[in-house]
């Protein structure tokens, strides 16, 4: 049994300043005994404007975003999740959100950039999105072994797509964390019910670590991060305000729940997920 964390902050344009805080809650975190943290999407950045996080880019491999995190995994003895980081991309003016997993060595064994972007009109609320105009969209899907399991490596949106899911359970998948800055008004709605849906439809553990709050560009963000198990049950969860989720991940209780219920061995359709 392993503890595990989803961190949950409120973003905004000082990097510096955002850095700090994710710090002091990734320390909260370890003085609970987490060893695997989970930052939020954009925990660096939540600017005036989309453009900003391309200001900040960074080349892959080098850059002060990617060496805070190498020195907090290290500092912390901890495989740390850094949320989504922006990565130049060969498209000009884009950028990769790229979720990149640290072991407690400080060594880079995973990233994943993220694949569906968040093109969209939510009328009630007057909001416009349209992240493809400043990402470049991935298309790999990243699985990969560490201490506590199988880890899948998903972003916001990509919940709404339960195809990639299943793509990543294909790949042996057991546990899933998704950095997230999903908005007010589809989190009041959607959130709980789509996290709950891709835990039961694959029996995973899902670690969802959610930006929540009102940021100075304007937006306001959901919050609620919670840590769910393989049957669906929300274990511990943050509905608002900045903070850490802590929680217990079982792998025995997923093996016992997928022996007792194997839903994954009756399907009939294998998933063609591109990667």
């Amino acid at each position: 049994m392993s503890k595990v964390a989803a961190i949950q902050m409120a973003s905004g344009p000082n990097v510096k300043a955002n850095l700090a805080e994710a710090e002091k809650l990734i320390k909260i975190a370890v003085q609970q005994e987490a060893e695997l943290v989970v930052l939020p999407e954009n925990f660096a950045i939540m600017g005036m404007a989309e453009t900003d996080k391309v200001k900040i880019a960074e080349e892959f491999g080098t850059g002060l975003l990617q060496d805070y995190l190498k020195q907090q995994a290290i500092k912390y003895n901890i495989w740390l999740v850094g949320g989504t980081i922006p990565i130049r991309s060969d498209e000009p003016g884009k950028v990769f959100a790229a979720c990149l997993l640290y072991n407690p060595q400080g060594e880079m064994v995973a990233r994943y950039n993220k694949i569906h972007l968040f093109d969209v009109t939510i009328e009630a609320s007057d909001e416009s999105y349209t992240e493809s105009e400043t990402i470049s969209a991935g298309d790999e899907v990243v699985v990969v072994d560490t201490p506590f399991g199988r880890l899948g490596l998903a972003v916001c949106y990509d919940l709404r797509f339960p195809e990639l899911f299943r793509a990543m359970v294909e790949q042996g998948m057991e546990i899933c964390v998704l950095p997230s800055a999903f908005t007010s008004l589809t989190g009041k709605v959607h959130w709980e019910s789509l996290l709950r849906s891709r835990s039961i439809e694959n029996l995973i553990f899902m670690i969802a670590a959610d930006q929540g709050g009102y940021h100075v560009g304007g937006r306001e963000t959901h919050g609620d991060s919670m840590i769910i198990d393989p049957w669906g049950l929300v274990l511990n969860r943050l509905p608002h305000g900045t903070g850490v989720v802590i929680a217990d991940i079982d792998m025995a209780k997923l093996e016992h729940t997928r022996k007792m219920f194997p839903v994954l061995e009756h399907k009939r359709f294998k998933c063609s997920f591109p990667g």
